[in-house]
């Protein structure tokens, strides 16, 4: 289905409300920490001297300091909005190296129907229209200047932190927890194939945020494609694969924008160098690819005669990590998922249930299932369930806070029954935990 105009000026309104997010970080959280020099100030002279001895002010001007090197991290990934644009010649114009990220924030926010790719060792490129590139373009309404919210700095806050789970040496532990089981479990289905063959199998992530795992499956000889919805994700995404050109080439400080559960200074300044590996660092024969906008309305719409892309069938794999609980209706997912993986083909997923639409204030539809649901409803769409066991994990956790969550996460690895199979067993069960 084509995008309607209203879906255009929406997602052009979207994209560059996030932009000027990104655009005003530095103000923005520079107030912040001027406030925290105005309660200083507003105590007894006496109490100002007490902290002062502690080094208190020095910190605030550490902190200064910090947000001024995540801002110029930050300037960097809208310095060039242009790769966002969408005019017809740029297929032949633009670097065949490069991305283009569209979509809108996964979660939140309204979406729209079209798709937007970029590969990777395929070199190959599609683009939609319209132009989003200026925001002074004709086709967008002029406005006022947009003012970030609290909550648009908190999802710009924590692309920072997904920076440091996704690319960065201190984020290998929990990346590990995550990431290693389900690689080794698309091995494991797959261990009948020559390494050298990988390439011709077809694996999709969505919901594949800053893109970490869609490249690790890359560079295991899969042909990987990542999809994502949210434009924190998919601004970051473009310039740590196609703008860095060495490994921890930048740095930033995550975690300077709370003082709530630091130990101490060193763990509220702590530096972290990224990315740890190379992004263009995949095998030759392998294509890896994003492509921009909501999984449902990607995968899940009917294929057509004139399909650029046909998605029925044509997955060897689907792995999913964190997020199926970004389902509205986990429902259309399933069935979106096992429409689209081939015969044979495999589903690996790994992630809580903490359901993103659940108490929503926009009227949107939430369908929230406890675990025991979701697995009866998989094996009523379909699937066998095997190899379950819970995996505990953080995200984005600061390990030297004094307050960290753990989820104990449900994998699984799943096959697709066909149709006429559908009324055999479907279960196959275990309950394992590992730490």
């Amino acid at each position: 289905m084509k995008p309607t105009e209203e879906d255009i000026i929406e997602e052009q309104r979207h994209l560059q409300n996030v932009i000027t997010t990104f655009q005003q970080y530095g103000p923005y959280a520079l107030a912040a920490n001027n406030r925290r020099r105005k309660d200083l100030y507003s105590l007894p002279y006496a109490d100002q001297q007490l902290l002062e001895g502690l080094g208190f002010k020095d910190k605030l001007i550490d902190i200064d300091r910090a947000i001024m090197a995540n801002e110029f991290f930050i300037q960097q990934m809208v310095a060039n909005p242009e790769i966002f644009g969408d005019d017809e010649d740029m297929d032949e114009d633009m670097d065949a190296n490069e991305e283009e990220p569209k979509g809108d924030e996964k979660g939140k926010g309204k979406s729209s129907s079209h798709s937007h790719s970029h590969e990777h060792g395929g070199h190959s490129h599609s683009h939609s229209r319209p132009d989003i590139s200026n925001p002074h373009s004709h086709e967008t309404p002029k406005k006022r200047r947009y003012r970030p919210t609290d909550f648009d700095m908190d999802k710009l806050r924590s692309t920072l932190k997904q920076f440091v789970r996704d690319w960065s040496v201190e984020g290998k532990v929990e990346r590990d927890y995550c990431y290693e089981p389900m690689k080794e479990a698309l091995l494991q289905h797959f261990s009948s194939v020559p390494e050298i063959q990988r390439s011709k199998l077809r694996v999709l992530v969505p919901g594949a945020g800053l893109g970490r795992l869609a490249y690790d499956i890359a560079r295991l000889g899969f042909s990987c494609q990542g999809n994502e919805f949210s434009h924190y994700m998919l601004l970051a995404s473009y310039f740590i694969l196609n703008r860095t050109k060495r490994v921890n080439e930048h740095s930033i400080f995550p975690y300077v924008h709370s003082l709530s559960n630091i130990p101490n200074r060193d763990s509220l300044l702590r530096e972290v160098k990224i990315p740890d590996v190379l992004p263009s660092d995949i095998p030759p024969d392998s294509k890896f690819s994003l492509v921009a906008g909501d999984f449902e309305e990607v995968y899940g719409a009917p294929d057509l005669e004139d399909s650029d892309e046909p998605q029925a069938g044509k997955w060897d794999a689907v792995v999913t990590c964190f997020f199926m609980d970004t389902a509205k209706n986990v429902i259309n997912y399933l069935r979106t998922i096992h429409r689209i993986l081939a015969p044979g083909g495999v589903w690996i997923n790994l992630g809580p249930l903490l359901w993103h639409w659940e108490n929503n204030t926009s009227n949107d539809l939430s369908i929230e299932l406890d675990l025991n649901e979701l697995k009866a409803l998989c094996c009523k769409l379909g699937f066998v369930l095997s190899n379950e066991r819970t995996i505990d994990t953080t995200y984005t956790n600061n390990p030297e806070s004094m307050l960290g969550y753990v989820y104990h996460t449900s994998f699984w690895t799943a096959t697709k029954l066909e149709d006429e199979q559908l009324n055999r067993p479907l279960v196959e069960t275990s309950n394992k935990t590992e730490v």
